[in-house]
């Protein structure tokens, strides 16, 4: 193990946990400090002084690089390797290990904390298939929201990028206006693999406003999954929130008839859709997409707790998109685009 993956691993096991984001980014600074250096080169600045005033390695830092040039693996990195959480229910492992890919992820080109190389890396190790980057749009401005110059240039970062392994899809999360439509020109929309549409504003509406907006976004051609349907907060440093209410019948019935998913969010503190509603959603005849809804690298890990949730609702695998080969699921993507 060279310093510099351990560094990585630390960094992504403490987001795994939802650690502290300062203890988090202190790891990931060391490791960008060091990053394309030999371990000769760091033998040599850590005997002379020069890697402890090295801006970005600190005092736990620097041991986790001794310990890993000693060839051993660093004592903090074993204890977080010893404190992951264990595996769930044996259907649940089974699920996730069908499991192909993740289509809805955040980058630092909105409210993500690293570039999109950073999550490419972490699906890659995870044995992700495809990867799907969908930060936010343009209206969201609390999450850093991309514009339509910004999504543009993103677009091209994404063509371009070296990313050997893993499938690396375009996409957005586009928050769903007050009138039911898209917050984002139609014309980029029709540029990318992956839409997932999620309401972020306005979520203790009475029943009709949130049913309308979702039969907007369900109708609307470009959208492929619904992010985070009830937009419940059970904990976390965000707190809590009661999840929107609306006509499940209606909605469930309408992503059915269209085709469009509804998103099984693997996120801790979301847990969307509650199980009555997965169960309704599932008697519906809707498809599932599992996601992490990963804002790090180490969020990426989160998909076998939607898998377990799956697994115990009984969804069956060819419902759930995210387990198909990745030509199935642009051919299904793109099936409703004028």
């Amino acid at each position: 193990m060279t310093p510099y993956e351990a560094l990585t691993e630390i960094a992504f096991r403490l987001e795994r946990q939802r650690a502290e984001p300062f203890r988090i980014q202190a790891f990931r600074r060391a490791s960008a400090a060091i990053d394309g250096a030999s371990e000769d080169d760091l033998r040599a600045r850590l005997a002379d002084g020069r890697l402890a005033r090295t801006k970005g390695v600190g005092d736990r830092s620097l041991g986790v690089i001794r310990e890993a040039l000693g060839g051993g693996v660093p004592e903090y990195l074993q204890r977080l390797r010893d404190e992951a959480p264990t595996p769930g229910s044996a259907e649940g492992r089974a699920l996730l290990a069908a499991l192909r890919g993740d289509l809805h992820t955040h980058s630092d080109w909105s409210d993500g904390t690293t570039p999109i190389g950073a999550m490419v890396d972490a699906a890659r190790l995870l044995g992700r298939d495809y990867l799907a980057v969908t930060d936010h749009s343009r209206g969201l401005a609390i999450a850093n929201g991309l514009s339509e110059d910004r999504l543009a240039e993103q677009l091209a970062v994404i063509a371009n990028l070296d990313a050997p392994g893993v499938r690396v899809l375009p996409g957005i999360e586009v928050d769903v206006l007050e009138d039911g439509t898209l917050d984002q020109d139609p014309a980029l929309l029709d540029r990318l693999d992956v839409v997932v549409a999620s309401l972020h504003s306005r979520l203790r509406a009475d029943a009709d406003e949130i049913t309308a907006r979702l039969l907007g976004a369900i109708a609307d051609p470009h959208t492929n999954v619904i992010g985070h349907v009830t937009g419940r907060l059970l904990e976390g440093r965000r707190g809590t929130r009661p999840q929107s209410v609306f006509d499940t019948d209606r909605v469930f019935a309408a992503a059915a008839a269209a085709g469009v998913a509804i998103e099984i969010n693997s996120r801790p503190e979301r847990q969307d859709p509650p199980d009555d509603l997965l169960a309704r959603a599932l008697d519906a005849g809707c498809l599932f997409s599992i996601d992490t809804d990963a804002h790090a690298p180490g969020h990426l890990d989160f998909l076998g707790l939607g898998a377990e949730r799956a697994a115990a609702a009984g969804v069956p695998l060819e419902r759930i998109v995210t387990t198909w080969p990745v030509d199935d699921l642009l051919t299904w993507t793109h099936a409703r685009r004028p």
